[in-house]
C-alpha cells in the first residue's frame, strides 16, 4: 500500500529525466536566506543591491514608473526616500501588480514591503495580493525587490493548476523559482481543508513543476502513517507522460492480480497513447493499448486493442485450460468542414466471440449483454459537376453465440442521382414526361462467410463470393381526378458472376455431382408497376368542453406490380436412372445476390396509414389558442393479393401502431400479424378462409407490445433529441446498467462542468429521483399454441438521498421465467475534494463489485484507493 501511494505521486516519466538534473540542486539542510529583511521602521537592503565598491555609485532610476494609490493615506518621507500607502493600497510596476492594506516603498533599496491591517473589529484584513503576469498569490506579508525581482513571503497561499499551495516562509528568485518551507498541498478549497500533504521544504517552478522532499498525508488534520520520501509533480498546461498506477485484487482462479497499470505517452498535441497491462499470480496476463487522436477541423478518433492470455486452474487438474481472447475497436469521424464532397468514417468492433464473457478486465455492460459485433469502414466521394457519387466500404458482422462471421471485403457502390432527361431547359417539370426520373446503381461485393476458428486464415478467403449488380429505375408521377397521384415505375436488374454451379448425374454411383466452374455468367430480370395514392382528412368538432376537435389523416395507397417468369435461366439435371426424372436447379445458387425469380408475379398491394390528433384548450385562461395533441402517431395496415398464385393469394395483414402519453413520457408500440387463412390440426395452412372454417375473420398469429416510461421528481421542459428518443425506444439509455469503468471516471463531464453548489434543507427536504421502465411482451399463435413467448420488465433509476449521496440501480424481471435479469446497484458519495463510488452486481454470471475512493482533481488523481472483484465464472 505504501509503494502504491508513493509512486502514485511520482510521475516517473519526467522524474527519470529530472532526477539527473536535480542531483546538483538537492535541498540544503537549511535555506540560505539571501533576502534577510528585518521588519523595522527602516527596511535594510540585504539583496545585494548596494555596491561593495569604495566609490558609492548613484542609485539607478527604475526602468518604469511605479503607479500607486491608496484610500486613507499617501505619505512621502523625502528624507528617507520612502512612500507609505495605507488602506486599499495599490501599486503597479511593469507586469507587477500589488494590493494590500499597508505598502511601504523604499526608493533607496528598491524594496517594497506590504502587509495587511486590522479592521474595526480587530481582524487582520486586506492581505497582500501579488500578481505578476498570469501568476497570483495571497500572503500575510511580502517584501519584494523591484530591481532583482526577488521576494520573501510570509503565509503564502497560491494555486497552481488546481493545486492549492500554502507555505509559512517563501523565497522567490529572479528566475521565477520559488523555495518554500513548511508547505501544504491540497485541492480542497475549504479554509480548513479536508486533506493536505505536508512537507518541510519544496521547490516550485510555476507552470512547470513542483519538487518536494519527505511528505506526509494528513486527513482532517490527523496525520496518517503514509509517507512519501520525495515527489515530482509536473505543472503543465497540456498532457504529460507518466506511469498509470494499477488496481489490485484477487480472484479464485487466477489468484492475486494487478490490473490497468502501465504508461501514458503524451506524444504531441494531436495523438496520445496508453500502454496498459494485467498480471496474475497464476501466470495469466493481459495487454491493452489505447490511443486518441484529433486534428482540428479535419478528423478525430480513437483506437484500442485488448489481448488476454488466461490460465484456469492448475496444470495437471482436469479443469485446467488456457484461452486467448482479443478485441479491436476503432472509431474515426471526419469534420464536416474538412471536405464537403468526400467523407471517411470508421466504426470497428471485432474480436473473439468469447471476449466479453471470459475477460477478467472488461466491464462494458451492454457489450456483454449484446450477442453481436459489427464494424464498418467507409469512404464516400461526390463527383462535382456530375450526378455520380461513389462509396467504398468494408463491413463485418459477428454473432458471438454461433461464432459465425460475415464480412464484405470490400463493397463498392456507384450511384447516379435521379436525372430528368425530358425536363425543360429551365428545369421546370409540368407533365408526366418531364417528371420522368432515372436512377442507376452499380454495386460490387466480395462476401466472406466464416467462423472464429478460421478468422483471417487462408480458409477464410477460400469461401469468398464475388459479384456485380446493376440496377436502373424509371419513375414518374401525375395527378389524376384532381385528388389522386398516379406513379408508374419500371425496374431493370442485371447480375454478373465470375463462377457458376454445374450439376451432372453420375450413373455409376447414382448421385448428383456438383462442380463450380470459374467462368463469367450473368442473368437479368425486370419488373414494372404503378401506384395510386391520396390523402383523406377528417375532422370531428365539439362545441362544449376543452376538447375542440379530433383530426384524422388517412393515407391509402394501392399499387400493382408485375414481374415475368425468369425460370429460363434455370437448368435441369437427371437425378435417377429414369431419364425423365429431372431436378431443376439454379446455376447462380452460390451467388451473393441469389438467382432470378421463378414464377409469374402479378400482385396488388394495399397500405393504409393513419394518424389521429386533437385540439384542446389549455387550462390557463390567458391562452386563447388551442394546443395540438397527438393521440396516435401511426396506425398502419398492409397486405397484398397475388393474382398469379394458384392458392393462398392473400398475404397476412400486418398492423403496427404507436403513440405516447403523459407529455411523451410513455411510449407505446404494438404490432401484430393477422392471417386470413385457416390451418389444419397439425398446423398446415390451407386454401380456406378462416371465417369459412368456423373461425374469426383473421387469425392472430403473433403480436408484440413494448412500452417505455420515464418519470422523475422534477419537471423539465427540455425537448429530447432524436438520438435520445431512439435510445429510449431501443432500451439503450442505461436501463441495462452503467459500465463499471465509466461510472468511476473522475474526468467525466458531469463532474467537471457541474458548478452548482448543492445544499440540504432541514425541513420539507426533497429527494430528487428518476425512474425508467421498459416492458416487453411477445405472443405466438402460428400453430394455435397461444403462447406468450417472452414477458419481461426492465427498470433503472437514481435517487439523491442527500445533496451528496446518490444511489442508483438497474435490473429487470422475466415474468415468464420468474427470475431477475442482470442487476447492478450503484452508490456514490461526493466528499467535496474527494469522491467515493461503489458498484455492485450482487448475483449472476457477472457477480462482482468495484470500490473506489480518490481525489477529484486530475493533478492528484493517483491519490486513490480502489479494489474490484473479478467474477468467478466457475460457479455459473
Amino acid at each position: 500500500m505504501f509503494l502504491i501511494l508513493a509512486f502514485s505521486f511520482v510521475n516517473s516519466a519526467l522524474y527519470s529525466q529530472e532526477i539527473k538534473k536535480k542531483s546538483s540542486e538537492n535541498f540544503p539542510t537549511k535555506f540560505k536566506d539571501t533576502l534577510k529583511i528585518s521588519i523595522k521602521e527602516t527596511v535594510k537592503d540585504s539583496l545585494g543591491t548596494k555596491s561593495k565598491d569604495s566609490i558609492i555609485k548613484p542609485v539607478e532610476l527604475l526602468e518604469s514608473i511605479i503607479d500607486h494609490s491608496a484610500d486613507s493615506l499617501i505619505k512621502q518621507d523625502i528624507k528617507k526616500n520612502k512612500i507609505i500607502l495605507l488602506n486599499n493600497a495599490h501599486i503597479h510596476y511593469k507586469d507587477i501588480d500589488l494590493t494590500a492594506g499597508y505598502i511601504e516603498i523604499n526608493n533607496n533599496t528598491n524594496i517594497v514591503w506590504a502587509k495587511g491591517i486590522k479592521d474595526s473589529i480587530g481582524e487582520y484584513s486586506q492581505l497582500p495580493v501579488f500578481k505578476q503576469g498570469a501568476e497570483e498569490s495571497v500572503q500575510d506579508s511580502i517584501a519584494f525587490n523591484f530591481k532583482t525581482e526577488r521576494a520573501k513571503i510570509w503565509g503564502l497561499k497560491t494555486e497552481q493548476d488546481g493545486v492549492i499551495i500554502k507555505g509559512e516562509v517563501t523565497k522567490k528568485e529572479n528566475d521565477s523559482t520559488i523555495y518554500v518551507q513548511n508547505i501544504k498541498f491540497t485541492t480542497s478549497k475549504k479554509d480548513n481543508p479536508d486533506y493536505y500533504i505536508t512537507t518541510k521544504k519544496a521547490k516550485i517552478v510555476p507552470n512547470k513543476k513542483i519538487v518536494i522532499g519527505l511528505s506526509n498525508l494528513v486527513i482532517t488534520d490527523v496525520p496518517t502513517p503514509l509517507f512519501l520520501p520525495f515527489a515530482y509533480i509536473p505543472l503543465t498546461k497540456g498532457s504529460v507522460s507518466g506511469f498509470i498506477m494499477p488496481t489490485w485484487g484477487d480472484t479464485a482462479q487466477q489468484g492475486y492480480f494487478l490490473q490497468n497499470g502501465g504508461y501514458y505517452f503524451a506524444i504531441n498535441d494531436y495523438v496520445d497513447l496508453a500502454l496498459l497491462g494485467d498480471v496474475y499470480s497464476n501466470g495469466s496476463w493481459g495487454l491493452r493499448t489505447e490511443s486518441s487522436y484529433a486534428v482540428k477541423y479535419r478528423f478525430s478518433g480513437n483506437f484500442s486493442f485488448k489481448y488476454e492470455n488466461l490460465i484456469n486452474s492448475i496444470k495437471g487438474f482436469d479443469d485446467y485450460s488456457k484461452t486467448t481472447n482479443y478485441n479491436i475497436r476503432w472509431s474515426h469521424s471526419q469534420d464536416a468542414k474538412a471536405s464537403p464532397n468526400s467523407r471517411f468514417s470508421a466504426s470497428v468492433n471485432l474480436g473473439s466471440s468469447t471476449y466479453f464473457r471470459q475477460s477478467l478486465n472488461e466491464y462494458n455492460t451492454n457489450a456483454f449483454l449484446n450477442n453481436t459485433l459489427s464494424s464498418s469502414v467507409s469512404y464516400y466521394k461526390k463527383f462535382i459537376g456530375t450526378p455520380f457519387n461513389i462509396s467504398l466500404s468494408v463491413t463485418h458482422a459477428q454473432n458471438t453465440n454461433t461464432k459465425s462471421i460475415t464480412m464484405s471485403l470490400p463493397s463498392l457502390q456507384l450511384n447516379m442521382d435521379r436525372i430528368y432527361p425530358f425536363a425543360s431547359k429551365s428545369g421546370s417539370k409540368n407533365n408526366a414526361l418531364q417528371k420522368l426520373g432515372v436512377t442507376y446503381t452499380l454495386r460490387g461485393d466480395n462476401k466472406i462467410d466464416t467462423t472464429d476458428d478460421f478468422f483471417f486464415k487462408k480458409e477464410m478467403f477460400e469461401s469468398a463470393k464475388s459479384g456485380l449488380q446493376h440496377n436502373a429505375t424509371f419513375s414518374t408521377n401525375m395527378k389524376v381526378f384532381k385528388y389522386f397521384t398516379l406513379s408508374p415505375n419500371a425496374n431493370y436488374k442485371e447480375v454478373w458472376y465470375f463462377d457458376r454451379i454445374n450439376k451432372t448425374y453420375n450413373a455409376e454411383e447414382d448421385i448428383i455431382v456438383t462442380d463450380t466452374l470459374n467462368k463469367f455468367t450473368s442473368y437479368r430480370e425486370y419488373s414494372t408497376g404503378v401506384s395510386l395514392s391520396t390523402t383523406i382528412y377528417g375532422m370531428l368538432k365539439f362545441k362544449k368542453g376543452r376538447l375542440q376537435a379530433i383530426r384524422h389523416v388517412m393515407r391509402p395507397n394501392i399499387s400493382y406490380s408485375y414481374r415475368p417468369d425468369f425460370s429460363s435461366f434455370y437448368e435441369e439435371v437427371q437425378q435417377s436412372d429414369d431419364p425423365n426424372d429431372v431436378l431443376e436447379y439454379s446455376p447462380f445458387s452460390n451467388g451473393i445476390y441469389g438467382g432470378p425469380g421463378t414464377g409469374l408475379s402479378n400482385s396488388l398491394n394495399f397500405t393504409v396509414n393513419n394518424t389521429f390528433e386533437a385540439k384542446v384548450m389549455s387550462k390557463d385562461s390567458t391562452k386563447t389558442k388551442a394546443e395540438k395533441i397527438t393521440l396516435i402517431n401511426n396506425l398502419n395496415f398492409s397486405t397484398s393479393y397475388n393474382m398469379a398464385a394458384d392458392s393462398l393469394k392473400w398475404s397476412p395483414v400486418r398492423m403496427n401502431a404507436g403513440t405516447n402519453f403523459f407529455n411523451k413520457k410513455l411510449q407505446l408500440n404494438l404490432n401484430a400479424t393477422l392471417d386470413p387463412y385457416a390451418i389444419t390440426s397439425n398446423g398446415t395452412k390451407i386454401n380456406t378462409f378462416n371465417i369459412n372454417n368456423g373461425g374469426s375473420l383473421f387469425r392472430l398469429t403473433n403480436a408484440a407490445l413494448t412500452m417505455n416510461y420515464s418519470f422523475s421528481s422534477s419537471k423539465s421542459n427540455k425537448q429530447e433529441s432524436k438520438k435520445e428518443q431512439n435510445a429510449k425506444a431501443n432500451n439503450s439509455d442505461g436501463i441495462f446498467g452503467e459500465n463499471l469503468n465509466n461510472s468511476n471516471s473522475l474526468g467525466s463531464q458531469s463532474d467537471t462542468n457541474n458548478k452548482t453548489v448543492k445544499s440540504a434543507k432541514l425541513y420539507h427536504a426533497t429527494f430528487p429521483w428518476k425512474l425508467n421502465l421498459a416492458y416487453s411482451l411477445n405472443y405466438s399463435n402460428s400453430n394455435r399454441q397461444k403462447e406468450i413467448s417472452s414477458n419481461s420488465l426492465m427498470f433503472s433509476g437514481d435517487i439523491e438521498l442527500t445533496p451528496k449521496w446518490k444511489v442508483g440501480f438497474s435490473s429487470g424481471y422475466d415474468i415468464k421465467s420468474k427470475g431477475f435479469s442482470y442487476t447492478q446497484l450503484r452508490f456514490s458519495r461526493d466528499l467535496d475534494s474527494w469522491k467515493l463510488n461503489f458498484n455492485w452486481v450482487p448475483f449472476g454470471t457477472r457477480q462482482t463489485y468495484y470500490f473506489f475512493i480518490g481525489v477529484k482533481s486530475s493533478m492528484l488523481s493517483d491519490l486513490k484507493y480502489d479494489k474490484r472483484q473479478v467474477p468467478d465464472r466457475r460457479l455459473f
